[in-house]
């Protein structure tokens, strides 16, 4: 599972996460077909909430009815948090399943060996490596910066990042709080991938900007060598 002397990691890509909410499905729509076609988004993750922070199951059918097939032909990958069975149902790419969800293992035994199985790790690297040993295609660590988005999150640290891209071959998504101004220091760390809600959906000139914007950096980066 370590990488290889001549390993020439890839340039960093965004992983945009929806709001846990969203009243209007039309008009979410049509926003987040403004922010695909603004710049490259890798994944594009439905995590919608009750108000007991399960997962929306009505809400996840109903947005997920009006944009997978959209945000497919984007290039994005389609993955719905907590639910391997409503992934399937939609016609979605994968999966993210959190530590107090159901294990990788058995999300992987409902959506099969072609479909993607993300797993949280927070800051354990004990945690991803076993996610990792269960079937995970990726794993994601943070929160590395305040979120408003999450509850119960744990800090984690660049070196976390560092120390992962250094030795293993399974992808790392960085979480948390990530805007344009303070990615920079972990797509520096190593993170394979970006994901971020409010920092493009509450960004203060849109979020079509936003996803210009966080390609520019990556991009900037990217040829710089970083």
């Amino acid at each position: 599972m370590s990488k290889t002397k001549d390993y020439v990691r890839p340039r960093t890509r965004l992983y945009l996460i929806t709001p846990p909410r969203i009243e209007d499905v039309e008009g979410f729509a049509a926003l987040l077909e403004t922010a695909l076609s603004a710049g490259d988004v890798a994944c594009l993750q439905l995590r919608l909430k009750t108000d007991t922070g399960e997962i929306d199951a009505e809400a996840t059918r109903a947005v997920g009815a009006a944009i997978t097939e959209m945000a497919q032909a984007y290039g994005a990958a389609v993955l719905i948090n907590d639910s391997p069975d409503l992934a399937v149902e939609l016609g979605a790419d994968g999966v993210h399943v959190g530590l107090e969800d159901m294990s990788v293992k058995q999300a992987r035994e409902i959506v099969g060996p072609d479909m993607i199985v993300g797993a949280t790790a927070k800051n354990s690297r004990h945690t991803a490596m076993q996610a990792c040993e269960a079937g995970a295609d990726y794993v994601a660590f943070g929160a590395f910066y305040p979120t408003g988005t999450k509850e119960d999150t744990v800090e984690a640290s660049p070196e976390l990042l560092e120390i992962w891209q250094e030795s293993m071959e399974v992808p790392c998504v960085a979480i948390g709080g990530i805007t344009v101004e303070n990615a920079e220091s972990l797509i520096l760390a190593g993170a394979d991938f970006l994901a971020v809600s409010s920092g493009v959906w509450n960004h203060p000139k849109g979020a079509p900007l936003a996803i210009a914007e966080f390609n520019a950096l990556l991009d900037r980066l990217e040829q710089a060598g970083a």
